[in-house]
């Protein structure tokens, strides 16, 4: 069985937007994805690691446990043997309290990338491949989070070019989200359950090419 950890925040975690509920798993994009790839008689396994507001390696002022490099290596060592890492985060990073633009948040997955790869996983397991996916870009935010991620459609630009030279430079497949889809218009940072839709057929096609 190939084993698959979806590293992520809110996006991932299905949060609807404008509440605080959650999509079902089979609504939510690795859902979609893990359905999608097992009806090509593969035999897939999609753990979801996906925390609200976690950042890639900073803390959150208010809530504790929202930086990803925190525990990440003891993660990976969890779930192990892993046969491919999905690494999605940066949109807290442009909450408003935080100053950070594209770039910081590429730094912050560069760190990311290395806790993976020098996680304490048992001898003869495999390091898993990673495949870094951009998040769609922050719109104008609305709705009650609109003070927390106050300005960040202007912090965030950039991001999936910083990402993508991340990736090749650190040696892991890369997905530009935006490419797939735009984020929520009704709250401009989340996905609609139509988009988990999309987005998760498109992540699929993507992790077929690499597990292949």
């Amino acid at each position: 069985m190939k084993q698959i950890l979806v590293y992520s925040d809110s996006l991932t975690w299905g949060i609807i937007p404008l509440s605080r509920k959650r999509l079902g798993f089979d609504d939510r994009w690795p859902g979609v994805m893990e359905n999608v790839l097992n009806k090509d008689a593969r035999s897939v396994r999609v753990i979801e690691n996906c925390l609200n507001g976690r950042r890639t390696v900073w803390d959150d002022p208010f809530k504790s446990g929202r930086n990803g490099l925190q525990g990440i290596e003891q993660v990976i060592e969890m779930h192990s043997p892993l046969d491919l890492v999905i690494l999605m985060l940066g949109t807290n990073d442009f909450q408003s309290m935080h100053p950070h633009n594209a770039w910081h948040a590429s730094q912050g997955i560069r760190s990311l990338i290395t806790a993976i790869r020098k996680a304490p996983i048992e001898p003869g397991m495999p390091c898993p491949e990673i495949l870094l996916i951009a998040p769609p870009p922050i719109q104008a935010p609305k709705g009650p989070i609109a003070e927390k991620f106050l300005g960040g459609e202007k912090k965030c630009r950039g991001l999936a070019g910083e990402y993508a030279l991340a990736a090749k430079e650190n040696n892991c497949f890369f997905l530009n989200a935006a490419q797939v889809t735009a984020a929520s218009q009704v709250d401009g940072i989340h996905l609609d359950k139509g988009q988990h839709y999309i987005f998760g057929r498109a992540v699929a096609a993507k992790v077929k090419e690499i597990i292949a």
